[in-house]
C-alpha cells in the first residue's frame, strides 16, 4: 500500500494497529542490548580545574604591559606548546598512562592529547570579548591518574605563562635598548656636526643678525670718530712743524728780522694746508680711503706739504727734522710734540684699520646669514629628528624596564587557580543512559525502515480508496470483516480467496 498511493492519517493509523508489534520489539531489545554492551566498556573519570586569569596589580596609567597580545592567542600558543611531544610523553612515562595497551609512543601522545581538554569561559558581565578564566580537563581509566595529571597540565600553563610573558618583556626591552645605543650614537653625531657647524660660522648664525646690524653701526660710529680724531692729530701736527719751522729760523738768525719775515712769507699754504685736512676728515667720516674724493684730497695734502718742506729746506738751519745741540728748549719741546703727535697718528690709523676690517668682516656676515641659515636649518631638523626618536626610544625604554621588572616580581597578568583538580567519584563515560536512549532510538527506527518496507511490497486492498487508486473503477459492493469468517475452516477461506483471485483477474481483463 505505501507504493501506491499518498497516505493519509487513519492510513498510518491502520499500519500502526496492524504492524505496531514490529515497532516495539526492536525499540525493547536494542535498549537492553545497548545498556548491556556500556559495561563491556571501560570506565573513563574526568578531572577539572579552574583557572583565572589575574589581571596587572598595578594600574597601567603607571606602567603599561608590553604584552598586547590577547588572552586568546597567547592562550591557543601555550596550548601548542604544552601539548608538544616533549611536554607530553614525560608525563605519560611518569604515570604510565595508557601502559596496559600494546600502543607505541606515538599513539599514546596523541591519545593523551586528546584527553586534554582546554575550554576558555567568555565573559557575560563586561561584555568585552575577554576571557575571565579557562577550564582544564583530563580523563583517564583511574581517577587518581585524571587528578594527578590534570595537575600536571595545570602547572604547566602557570609556569608557561609566567615564562612566555617575562621572556616577552625582556626581549622587548633588549630591542629598545640596542635601538636606543643606535639613536644615542646617530644623536652624538648629530650634535657634533651642529657644534663644528657653530664654531665654523660663529657670529653669522640664525638670530644674530640684530647683533651684527647693532655692532656694525657701532663701528661706523668708532670709525667716523677716530677719523675725526686723526684728522685734529694731523691739524695739531701741521701747526706744531709750522711752529718749529719758525722757532727754527728764528734761533739760526738770532733775531734778526729778516729771518721771521722769511719764515712767515707763505701764510697762504698753511691757510691751504688746514683746509684740505678739514676736507679729509669730512670725507674719511663717510667714506672709505678707496673712495677717489679721498685719495685726491691726500694727494693734495701730500703736495702741499712736499712744496712747504721744500721751501723750509732752502736754509739749512730750517730744517724742523734735523735736531741740532744748539737748538733752544722751545724748539726741543716742539720736536717732541711733534714726535708724540707722529706716534698718536700712526695708533690712530692703526685703529682706524682695526675698525673698517671689523666692518668689513660683519659686513660679510650680514650678506652670508641666509645661506648660513638655510644649512643650519637642515642641521638642525636632523638634529632635532634624532634627538625626538632618542627621547621616544628612552620613554619606551623605561616603561619597558618597569614592566619587565613588573612581569619579575609577578605583578602582571598572572593565571590563579581557582578550583584544584577535583577527584572524580563517578566515571565520566560510559553514559549508560545514553547508551539505552539511543538503543531506544535506533530500535524505533529500525521498526519503523521495516515496516515501510513490508507496506511498500504489500498490494492488498483493504479500502474503497484502495481500488479506485488501483483500477479507476467504481466499487460496487464491500465484504464488512467477520470475525467469525476469520474462526472458520481452512476449506472455507481458501475457497474465498480463489473466487477473490477470479474477481480480481476479472477486474484486470476489464481495465486492459
Amino acid at each position: 500500500m505505501l507504493g501506491h498511493r499518498p497516505l493519509q492519517i487513519e492510513d498510518y493509523y491502520g499500519i500502526l494497529k496492524r504492524r505496531g508489534w514490529i515497532v516495539l520489539i526492536p525499540a525493547i531489545l536494542l535498549p537492553l542490548i545497548a545498556f548491556a554492551c556500556s559495561f563491556l566498556i571501560a570506565p573513563q573519570y574526568l578531572s577539572q580545574t579552574l583557572v583565572l586569569v589575574e589581571s596587572q596589580k598595578v594600574p597601567d596609567n603607571y606602567v603599561k604591559p608590553v604584552i598586547s597580545s590577547d588572552l586568546d592567542s597567547r592562550l591557543a600558543s601555550m596550548k601548542e606548546q604544552i601539548l608538544s611531544r616533549s611536554r607530553i610523553q614525560p608525563i605519560i612515562e611518569r604515570y604510565n598512562l595508557y601502559g596496559n595497551s600494546q600502543m607505541t609512543m606515538d599513539d599514546r601522545i596523541d591519545l593523551a592529547r586528546k584527553s586534554i581538554t582546554i575550554k576558555p569561559i567568555t565573559s557575560e558581565v563586561t561584555h568585552t570579548g575577554g576571557l575571565p578564566g579557562f577550564f582544564i580537563s583530563f580523563q583517564a581509566g583511574d581517577p587518581h591518574i585524571a587528578q594527578l595529571v590534570c595537575g600536571e597540565i595545570t602547572s604547566l600553563f602557570l609556569g608557561e605563562n609566567l615564562r612566555s610573558r617575562e621572556a616577552s618583556a625582556q626581549g622587548t626591552t633588549d630591542f629598545l635598548q640596542s635601538q636606543l645605543s643606535d639613536a644615542k650614537r646617530n644623536l652624538d653625531e648629530q650634535d657634533a656636526k651642529l657644534a663644528a657647524f657653530q664654531r665654523q660660522y660663529i657670529g653669522r648664525l640664525p638670530g644674530e643678525e640684530a647683533p651684527n646690524v647693532d655692532m656694525l653701526t657701532s663701528l661706523n660710529t668708532q670709525l667716523e670718530a677716530a677719523t675725526q680724531s686723526l684728522a685734529r692729530m694731523e691739524q695739531d701736527k701741521a701747526y706744531e712743524e709750522a711752529m718749529l719751522a719758525q722757532q727754527s729760523q728764528s734761533y739760526s738768525s738770532g733775531t734778526s728780522q729778516s729771518g721771521a719775515t722769511q719764515s712767515l712769507a707763505n701764510p697762504d699754504q698753511q691757510a691751504q694746508l688746514q683746509s684740505l685736512l678739514s676736507q679729509q676728515a669730512e670725507l674719511t667720516a663717510h667714506y672709505t680711503d678707496d673712495y677717489p674724493d679721498v685719495i685726491t684730497v691726500k694727494r693734495k695734502i701730500t703736495d702741499l706739504r712736499r712744496q712747504m718742506a721744500k721751501n723750509a729746506s732752502a736754509t739749512p738751519s730750517a730744517i724742523p727734522g734735523a735736531p741740532s745741540r744748539f737748538d733752544s728748549a722751545a724748539v726741543q719741546q716742539l720736536r717732541a710734540q711733534i714726535h708724540s703727535a707722529d706716534v698718536g697718528i700712526q695708533a690712530k690709523r692703526q685703529e682706524q684699520a682695526k675698525i673698517q676690517s671689523n666692518i668689513s668682516m660683519y659686513q660679510n656676515r650680514i650678506q652670508s646669514s641666509p645661506l648660513v641659515e638655510e644649512q643650519y636649518k637642515q642641521i638642525t631638523r636632523d638634529n632635532q629628528t634624532a634627538q625626538a626618536f632618542y627621547d621616544d626610544l628612552l620613554g619606551k625604554m623605561n616603561q619597558s624596564k618597569m614592566a619587565t621588572d613588573l612581569e619579575k616580581r609577578e605583578q602582571g597578568e598572572q593565571f590563579h587557580v581557582m578550583d584544584e583538580p577535583n577527584l572524580p567519584d563517578a566515571p565520566f563515560s560510559p553514559k549508560r543512559p545514553v547508551f539505552a536512549l539511543g538503543g531506544f532510538v535506533g530500535g524505533l527506527a529500525l521498526g519503523l525502515l521495516i515496516i515501510a518496507g513490508l507496506e511498500y511490497k504489500d498490494t492488498s486492498l483493504r479500502t474503497e480508496t484502495d481500488v479506485w487508486v488501483f483500477t479507476h473503477l467504481p466499487t460496487l459492493a464491500t465484504i464488512a470483516q467477520n470475525e467469525q469468517f476469520s474462526s472458520e475452516t481452512p476449506h472455507k477461506r481458501s475457497l474465498f480467496q480463489r473466487v477473490f483471485r477470479r474477481s480480481e483477474e476479472k477486474l484486470a481483463e476489464t481495465r486492459s
